[in-house]
């Protein structure tokens, strides 16, 4: 499986970007999907996660309300509509596909592959 992120930029607080995330080598509904971030000198964070079919969806305390995940199995592509940001929204972006977990992770460990990183600036 391999996964292309793209989308990323330079926006004004309260902008919008939406990235998107192309998967290709498998099935895209086999999986479930999430978008990572990682902020410089700052750990891994889930921001959200989407269930295989769209069902289910998770979203980290910190973009509720503000930022949409979803996904489109035709398309092979997941989407995370970001509205509102913030700058301490700014953050490398990943997108990561999971395989084998029954339920929707919200953590990396179980997330099996990653996009290469879309690098996101918030200015104030």
């Amino acid at each position: 499986v391999q996964l292309q992120a793209s989308g990323g930029g330079v926006v004004q607080a309260g902008g919008s970007l939406r990235l998107s995330c192309a998967a290709s080598g498998r099935t895209f509904s086999d999986y479930n999907m999430a978008w990572f971030r990682q902020a410089p000198g700052q750990g891994q964070q889930i921001v959200a996660g989407i269930g295989r079919y769209g069902w289910n969806t998770y979203y980290a305390d910190s973009v509720k309300g503000r930022f949409t995940i979803s996904r489109d199995n035709a398309k092979n592509t997941v989407y995370l509509q970001m509205n509102s940001l913030k700058p301490e929204d700014t953050a490398v972006y990943y997108c990561a596909a999971d395989l084998s977990s029954n339920s929707l992770a919200t953590f990396a460990r179980p997330y099996d592959y990653w996009g290469q990183g879309t690098q996101v600036t918030v200015s104030s």
